[in-house]
């Protein structure tokens, strides 16, 4: 006889509808229609996360080298920024940033150079390798987001793409500090 899985051994996590059952039981004024909206996106935003971690994975890298890496391609040619800038751009702590950015740097994905014009200050620059995994993390995220979203139609992707986007607006115009993380994750 085989031996359980971990998996097999560990409880399931509740379904939406018996997590809200739980919550409304302890907190009677719960609206479980708000509830039902953020609980789901909190469980898809963890799930994909593990997802895009599992791609990542499977490219040498991880998501927060992913993180830096689309920071520094979203920034344009030549994909340069200073430590402060992405560690700002990805709510991190400049002791993490430089820690980060240390692993990238050795693993070949970015280069560290003095700025021309300030040679106090130091810049980050995307190389060759580090935009070949970008390029190759992004070709398999957008096969798991197109299969993610297969079920919507163009109206009702153009439509969620909207909703999401107002309440994301509403959350940055009432916490206009918490771009980033609260603390740091590696």
């Amino acid at each position: 006889m085989s031996e359980p899985s971990d998996t097999a051994s560990r409880p399931a996590e509740p379904s939406l509808e018996e997590q809200i059952a739980a919550y409304q039981r302890e907190f009677q004024d719960l609206d479980p229609q708000v509830e039902k909206v953020v609980s789901a996106l909190q469980r898809l935003n963890r799930r994909m996360n593990v997802a895009y971690g599992r791609q990542t994975a499977t490219l040498g890298i991880s998501n927060a080298e992913w993180e830096v890496l689309k920071a520094l391609v979203v920034s344009g040619a030549p994909y340069r920024l200073g430590p402060g800038d992405l560690a700002k751009r990805l709510g991190l702590t400049p002791a993490a940033m430089t820690h980060r950015i240390d692993r990238m740097a050795s693993e070949g994905l970015v280069n560290r150079e003095r700025d021309e014009n300030n040679r106090v200050r130091v810049i980050v620059e995307l190389t060759t390798e580090g935009r070949e995994k970008w390029l190759e993390a992004m070709r398999l995220a957008s096969v798991f987001e197109e299969d993610l979203l297969q079920d919507l139609d163009s109206r009702e992707r153009g439509l969620l793409g909207d909703v999401l986007t107002r309440l994301l607006r509403r959350v940055e115009d009432a916490q206009p500090d918490a771009e980033g993380r609260l603390t740091d994750l590696d």
